[in-house]
């Protein structure tokens, strides 16, 4: 499977780069956009110092601070893909690299969830529960079946910052979709390009190890996982990518860049779409009074929503179904509106009596 762009991303980050400051963009130590829910920073806290021993201190140093806080050391992801509700989950890291993710969601998933990683790098330590819950396999993203991970076996996947190193992203996502469990959520963050990059950029091996050269352009990749099979996409956040390296922001022109998180899910393909009425009950850990789930749906608990009929399919298909309460429709009833909105005729608008006289002489 190992091609010559796959051959150069491994030299790349296997020898070139030492640590996250090694990075010719601020990719790896974006800023997030939300804060981070406590489970998660605990669960960071306790990733192995084998997964940072080796901070650089020689670049970079205005964003010292909040590496060191998030544990990046070594870390070249671009985002913190960490999803809601992981208690039990099987999740899979595509392109784990040191392992600080996998490592992290292991303790989010507890004994009865599992986390496998994956890398085309040699295979990384295991560490966590009493009984280990994280696999971790060498292989490629484009062969996950390959690798050994069964078709519908996953809840979750999470990628940070790889699939813009890969150079056939549509098989990337087309396994990805192919290992998800109906209603399971493709939750991941990457590098996207603001314009569609030429070639002659790709074929730059420094700008591709940077993730600049294989970014997808944005709409590019909305249309792509469509149709893949995965639903609209959801952005979470995101936010600008500065490139450091005079040099490689010669190369780039006026191509500029971003971090961006999205969640997708793969919905059963027969679903009757219709839109609906949600209420959130508060239910999903660390977020009793509102969940966000995406930039444009914030669900605020006992306050009822109405949303279109994939996100109404969203929420029922996955696994926050027990923690909505779903009134769907096929056309709005004007009688579940009033219902949810709790309005009612005061008086008839002939006579200007109150309901009951309406057409009495």
């Amino acid at each position: 499977m190992s091609t010559q762009v796959h051959d150069n991303v491994k030299q790349y980050y296997g020898s070139r780069l030492e640590s996250t400051c090694d990075l010719q963009t601020s990719a790896a130590c974006s800023l997030p956009c939300r804060p981070m829910p406590k489970s998660a920073i605990e669960a960071l806290n306790l990733v192995h110092p084998e997964v940072t021993k080796r901070f650089s201190r020689h670049s970079y140093p205005e964003r010292l601070s909040y590496c060191s806080h998030l544990k990046i050391a070594r870390f070249f992801g671009c985002g913190l893909p960490v999803p809601e509700k992981l208690q039990g989950c099987r999740i899979l890291d595509l392109g784990s690299g040191s392992g600080r993710d996998c490592y992290a969601l292991s303790k989010l998933v507890g004994e009865t969830g599992h986390v496998t990683g994956i890398d085309m790098t040699e295979e990384l330590e295991k560490f966590g529960f009493e009984k280990p819950n994280t696999t971790f396999l060498q292989g490629y993203m484009e062969k996950l079946t390959a690798a050994g991970v069964e078709n519908d076996s996953m809840d979750i996947i999470v990628s940070n910052c790889v699939i813009c190193l890969c150079p056939d992203k549509k098989t990337v996502l087309r396994e990805a979709y192919k290992v998800l469990k109906e209603g399971g959520e493709l939750y991941y963050s990457d590098m996207y390009a603001s314009n569609v990059v030429p070639d002659h950029l790709k074929e730059d091996s420094v700008l591709w190890g940077e993730g600049m050269g294989g970014s997808l352009y944005w709409r590019d990749f909305i249309s792509l996982v469509q149709e893949v099979g995965f639903s609209t996409p959801h952005l979470i956040s995101a936010s600008h990518i500065e490139v450091h390296n005079c040099e490689l922001k010669k190369k780039a022109g006026d191509i500029s860049y971003a971090s961006g998180t999205y969640r997708l899910f793969k919905l059963p393909k027969k679903l009757e779409m219709s839109s609906g009425i949600v209420t959130y009950k508060g239910t999903v850990p660390d977020y009793p009074c509102q969940l966000e789930f995406d930039s444009s749906h914030c669900f605020k608990k006992d306050v009822a929503l109405q949303v279109d009929g994939e996100m109404a399919a969203i929420l029922q298909c996955s696994r926050f179904s027990p923690d909505f309460c779903i009134q769907k429709y096929g056309h709005l009833s004007p009688f579940l509106l009033a219902d949810n909105l709790g309005s009612s005729v005061k008086q008839c608008s002939k006579t200007g009596k109150a309901p009951g006289g309406c057409g009495e002489t």
